[in-house]
Formats: structure tokens, sequence, C-alpha cells
């Protein structure tokens, strides 16, 4: 009001100080400091030459005020020279901002530039008290009602001024009651379940679920309109919703008026529109039938999968709507799809960018997607998963861009953020089944960004010392066969890892290749060559170790042939959340050599989401060694062996199955498993991505050859375990209590293990 005023009073001056009319020669601008002459010219909207008016001069006060530059303006005539006179608003010299621990400094600074409120701007008193504003609407959607704001403004030499803004926060308002009013069908308790927002408990100093939050309570009223519509009730409605405030600021009382109505069925579900696609297929993408309870969720469900559905037949725009006909008589809906594909889009061309190291040829390969053909949903995400999974790139996005000028083609442009594929690493680690560890990596998953890896690897331990050097090339054809190559030396104390007293000396390699025969899965084949040295010591005790040397001898040159099968459909390779992972490989030690036998493994993992913060986890581990030919007993060298962490936890690794003088044998028969339910750390509001828990059930033995399988001899346990992918490596935690434990076996509840082995 006071610049209106302002403006006012000058308008009526500017007529009392000009001729009526007047041709201008020249125009003098008169107390600029900071801005120039040629700023304030731009605004007039008068020039030299021009006749001048009391008009005029009102509207010369108008566009000089509208600028926003200027605190006051006054219009004068002198001779024939019009004379403007101008006081210059301050600039902001600085913006401080004290007492603010919920909002970022840094970021709020970046908002207020956005409005044109920041350093070296124009300071206007408008503008600070929206932010004063702005600033408590964002404290009272976190619940900080009690929140006080003060701006000082201090004057500056040069025409500037000093902006300090200090903020009270206070606490967030805690909820002391919420009372929903009107349901009759639902009990209030397993309403208020479904919402985020409670009134607290014994671990809400942690969890903060009692503190109140206007997002938190919008989201909670959406939670149970979801709930009503997913359970039939068409009418359901929120009548009203009443907080209050008690005079400290820091209870809120919730009140919700519902009306719950009456439940609704299907009548009939029916497909109208541009039905390109077999109605008979459409129709097994619907989940809601005749006769079900009407429900929002399904009828979501439904509309995405035949919008996936067109989608893959090149229709990326189709729109799916699904018209509900109520007969609240009959309390019936009669449900009608209507399908609008739009035109079948073609992808005109496929760009890639971001990626400065490695090669197009390395994504291209990838790509499930062609150019020249209809775009397929489908197929652009497995490019987009594909690429991802290469584990070159930490972020892969991909967006659809029309093409000027045509309705039927698009162009996909796949933006990649590249991440360092080559690293070199050496670290301690620890673990109680190999003792401390020794290890050095160097591994090049992208050389020269050919896609290539490379890889050498030193590992010492008191049970371990192993050399490793490969080589795989994952496209050696077009068709994405690979090929590779490993050599490696080992030496192995197997008394260090809680096994009978022998040690071994292993030296060899093998050629590999894999084969794609479908998206998820592969096939492997390998030669393998190794030459072993098996080491009794002169005291040994087990017999059946001193009759297989005396026999087959100590040194031995085996030939192997390896067949295997995997298939990898999870969302990620490090800490899944979904999919499966299996394998089976039989590996086959051929006549020609020292030794005949063959082993036969299976491997499977299976993750499955139950909610958005728990993950169901089971896995299964089945091998079977045996000899043949020539050979008549499987070596024990390449046992079996069960226990510990990576095994039946609660039991020290590798002591499971028969033993001899106190000595774990291991067996050619192994039988593991476990279920596992993972779940994020408690209290904790950010979810950390290379951090996880889980509660757990492990089960599993190890057979002797002279034994059948006995399922009363499987030992069970049961706890919790963490596992950290840490800068020095993974390490896993676990806490596990043994079930079924018979005399002579080694329990350790607690096991731990530190830095990774190669």
């Amino acid at each position: 009001m006071k610049k209106l005023l302002t403006a006012i009073t000058l308008l009526l001056l500017s007529s009392s100080v000009l001729a009526e009319t007047f041709k201008i020669k020249d125009i003098r601008i008169e107390g600029l400091q900071r801005i120039s002459a040629g700023t304030v010219f731009n605004f007039l909207p008068v020039k030299v030459g021009d006749e001048m008016t009391d008009k005029d001069a009102k509207s010369i006060i108008r566009a000089l005020f509208k600028s926003k530059y200027f605190n006051n303006v006054e219009v004068e005539q002198q001779d024939s020279v019009l004379i403007i006179k101008v006081s210059e608003r301050p600039a902001i010299s600085s913006i401080e901002f004290v007492g603010n621990k919920d909002l970022d400094s840094k970021e709020l600074l970046k908002s207020l530039r956005q409005i044109g409120f920041a350093e070296g701007q124009v300071y206007e008193q408008a503008k600070l008290e929206q932010v004063e504003l702005e600033l408590q609407r964002q404290y009272f959607s976190r619940g900080k009602y009690g929140v006080t704001i003060e701006s000082d403004v201090t004057p500056l030499s040069r025409n500037r001024v000093a902006i300090r803004i200090t903020m009270a926060e206070g606490v967030v308002a805690t909820i002391g009651n919420i009372n929903i009013v009107g349901n009759v069908i639902f009990d209030e308790d397993d309403l208020l379940e479904e919402f985020q927002s409670t009134t607290g408990g014994m671990l809400s100093a942690f969890t903060h679920d009692n503190q109140y939050s206007r997002q938190k309570l919008s989201a909670d009223l959406e939670t149970l309109r979801s709930f009503y519509l997913d359970r039939g009730y068409v009418d359901f409605t929120v009548e009203s919703t009443q907080v209050s405030i008690t005079d400290d600021k820091k209870q809120m009382f919730i009140t919700i008026n519902i009306s719950e109505g009456e439940r609704y069925t299907i009548k009939e579900v029916r497909l109208a529109g541009d039905l390109i696609v077999p109605e008979n297929e459409l129709f097994d993408l619907v989940t809601i039938r005749n006769n079900a309870i009407f429900s929002r969720k399904a009828i979501t469900e439904s509309t995405e999968s035949l919008t996936n559905r067109l989608g893959n037949d090149g229709y990326a725009f189709a729109n799916i709507n699904a018209v509900p006909e109520i007969d609240r008589e009959n309390k019936e809906v009669t449900l009608t799809f209507f399908v609008d594909p739009g035109r079948r889009a073609y992808v005109r061309r496929i760009n890639i960018s971001g990626n400065s190291k490695t090669r197009d040829e390395v994504l291209r390969r990838e790509m499930r997607q062609q150019e020249s053909s209809w775009i397929s949903t489908k197929n652009v995400e497995q490019s987009r998963a594909r690429i991802q999974r290469l584990g070159y790139f930490e972020d892969v996005n991909v967006e659809t861009v029309s093409v000027p000028e045509t309705a039927d083609q698009i162009d996909l442009d796949f933006n990649v953020s590249e991440s360092p594929s080559g690293s070199l690493s050496a670290g301690l680690g620890f673990s109680q089944s190999d003792g401390l560890i020794f290890n050095a990596n160097i591994v090049q998953k992208n050389f020269l960004g050919s896609g290539k890896h490379i890889n050498f690897g030193f590992n010492n331990s008191s049970v371990n010392t192993v050399y490793s050097f490969g080589y795989t090339n994952p496209f050696v054809t077009v068709d994405g066969i690979s090929q590779g190559f490993n050599a490696f030396y080992r030496q192995r104390d197997a008394n260090e890892a809680n096994l009978a007293n022998y040690s071994t000396d292993v030296w060899g390699g093998d050629i590999n290749f894999g084969i794609p025969i479908s998206e998820n899965n592969r096939i492997r084949l390998a030669l393998g060559y190794e030459n072993t040295q098996l080491n009794l010591p002169r005291d040994n005790t087990i017999q059946r170790y001193s009759d297989f040397v005396a026999k087959e001898g100590d040194q031995f040159d085996t030939w192997s042939l390896t067949l295997g099968w995997s298939s990898d459909s999870r969302d990620s390779a490090i800490l899944p959340t979904q999919g499966m992972a299996q394998s089976v490989s039989a590996e086959i030690a051929i006549p020609g050599g020292s030794l005949q036998y063959y082993k036969l493994r299976y491997k499977n993992d299976w993750y499955h989401p139950l909610s958005d913060s728990l993950t169901l986890a089971l896995g299964g581990n089945l091998g079977y060694g045996e000899a043949y030919g020539d050979t008549d007993e499987f070596p024990f060298f390449q046992h079996f062996y069960a226990g510990g962490i990576r095994s039946v936890r609660g039991y020290q690794a590798n002591t499971l199955g028969i033993k001899e003088d106190g000595q774990p044998l291991g067996g050619n028969l192994l039988v593991a498993g476990g279920a596992e339910v993972i779940f994020p750390i408690p209290f904790l509001k950010k979810t950390l991505r290379s951090l996880r828990l889980s509660a757990f059930t492990d089960i599993g033995n190890v057979y002797d050859a002279d034994e059948n399988f006995d399922a009363g001899m499987l030992r069970y346990s049961a706890g919790i375990s963490a596992i950290w992918i840490s800068p020095m490596g993974p390490i896993s935690l676990s806490m596990a209590q043994p079930f079924n434990e018979q005399s002579g076996d080694e329990t350790e509840t607690f096991q731990f293990s530190l830095g990774s082995t190669f």
C-alpha cells in the first residue's frame, strides 16, 4: 500500500512540473549509481523528438517503477530537456541463514536464485516477505508448527544491503490421537495399521512414526481410499478431516470422517475400441473377472498389462481407459476397457551419448531394439537392463523423442554415465575359516573400451595361497559367444581349514566358451588341466587316505571337461531383491589322465519381494561326485564340505559329516539350502544399498560314499545375518543357533568374514 501511495503521489506531482506540451530535445537521467543510462532508456516509452505531455510523464513513472530497479522516480522539465530523477533500490550483498537444521543452506540459496532473490540482485521487500512465508510453509509441511522466522536487513555502503534470516525451528508436533468416524465394516485398529502416521510406541524415538506431517497424512488418506476401493467399496469417501493443535504447538489431534458405502461386484468386463490384438489374448491379460469384487488395484494392473502388450507391437503411445458403469440399485459395476492404440511408431535412429571410453559397438551389441523396426517397450527395457548389467556404467537412461514433422517415427536416446571399469586393489581380511588373508587384485572389465575382461589376482592366507590370471572376450562372435582362459597356482593346507591333515599343490588352467541360448540362459563349455601334488604327513592317521595314495599315487595329471547351464534373471548380481539365478554343471575327469571321476552340481537362488522393504530369499545347493573307469574311489581331496558362514551357519566351517579320529572327511554328496527374509536397517530413514540384514534358517550336511542319504542327518540352524559391501570388500556377520546338533558336532554361534577371497 505504501508503494502504491508513493506512485500515485508522484504521478500527481508530475503534472505540476511540466509545460502543457513540448518537444523533447534531450533526455537527462540523474541519480544513477549501479544501473547504466542505457538500461533506463530501454524502459522509457518516449525518445528525443517526441511531443511530451502529462500523460507521457505518468507513463514514464509507471514504466520505471515496473522495472523494479527504483524506489523513487521524478519527472521534470527544463526548457526542452526532459529530466528524470531516480533513486535506485539497493542491491543484495549477502544472504545468511541462521538456525536452520532441517533445510540445507546451499539448497535454499539455489532456490532463491531461481526467483531472483540472490546476491547481486535488486532487493525487494515483497520478495523477502514471500521468502519468509515459503520457509514457514516448508517447516509446517515437516510438522514444525512452532517455527519462528525473523529477517534483518542491514544497509551497507554503495547502496547495498546484507540480509540475515534467523529461524528457530522448534520441535516436530507429535500425534496425540487419530480417530476415524463412520467405519462400520472394518475395525478402526485394522484401518490404522495401514497408516504411516501413528500415535507412537516404544520405538518412536528412533522411527519418528508419531511425528505429524501434512504430506504423510495425505498419503494415509489415499491409502485409506485405496483400502476400500480395492475391496469393492466404490462409493467410499473421506467426507472431512479435522486437524487440531494444542496451544504449545507440540501435539496434533486428527479426526477423519468417512462414508463406507456398499460393496460392489463386477457384473461384466468388456473390451471396446480398436482391438488390433486378438480379443482372447487381451482378455487373458485382464486380471479382474465377472462376479469378482470390484478392485481398483486389479483394474490398474489390467490397464498396465494391456498397455505393455500393445507397446510390444509398436504402439508405444497406446491409451487404455477403464470406464465403469455403476448400477447402484443392484450394487454392480460393468467395466469397459476402451483401447486406443494410436499409430504404430517406428524407431528411426538409436543415439548413444555419455560413453567417452566405451566403444559404441559394446553398447549396440546389447541392444534388443533395432533401428528401422517398430518400437517394442519390452525390447527397449531389455536393452537398458543388459547395458546396465555390463557393469561399466553407473546409470543408464533412455528417452523416447518424437521425430519432427512425422507422426509415426521416434528416436531413442540412450544416455550412460560411465563408472571406472578398472581397479587395482590390495587389502587385508580375516575369516574364521581362512584366517588372515592378504589379497591383491588387478581387474580391467572393459579393457581399452572393448568390453574384454582381464584380471590378475594374488591371495595368501593360512589355508590358501593362490596366483591367478584370466582373460575373457564376451563377444568373440556377433551372436554373443564368449571365449576365455584362466591359469592358476594354488597351495592348500586342509588341516588349517578344519579338515583332515593333508595339503595339495595344484597348478593348471582352462579354456572356456559361453554360448547364449536365450535372453537369460547360457551354456558353458570348458577344457581344463590340473597337476596335483598330494602331501600326506608321516603321522597320517586316516587309513583310507593312505590306501588311496598307495593305489593311485600322490601326483596326478587330470584333464577335465565341464558342461554347464546357467540362468540369471536377478535385478542385481551383488545384492539382488528379485529374480532367480540357477546353474547346473557336470565336470568330468576324462580318460587319459591319472584319475577318472565326475562332479555334478546344482545351485539355485530365488528372490521375491514381499513388500517395498521385505524380500524372501530361498536357496539350494546340491553336489554329487563319483569315480569311474580305472579309478575305484572318488578322490578325497575333491570332497564336498558343509558348515560355516557360506553354508550351514552355526556350525564350524567344513566340520559337518563323518569324522575319523576327530577329523572331518567331507563326502561325495552335498545337500544344503536355506531361507531368508531380507529387511532394511530398523530406525534408518534412508535405505542403504550396500548393507542388508536378514533373518535366516539353514539346513544341510554331507554324506560319505558308504552312506545313503538320510534326512534325519540334516543339521538345522536359524539366526540373523548382515552383509556390507564395504570399501575393503564384503563383510559378512551371522549369529546362529543350531537346532539339532549331535555329539561330535562343532558349533559356533558368531561367525564373520572380512574381505574377499578369489
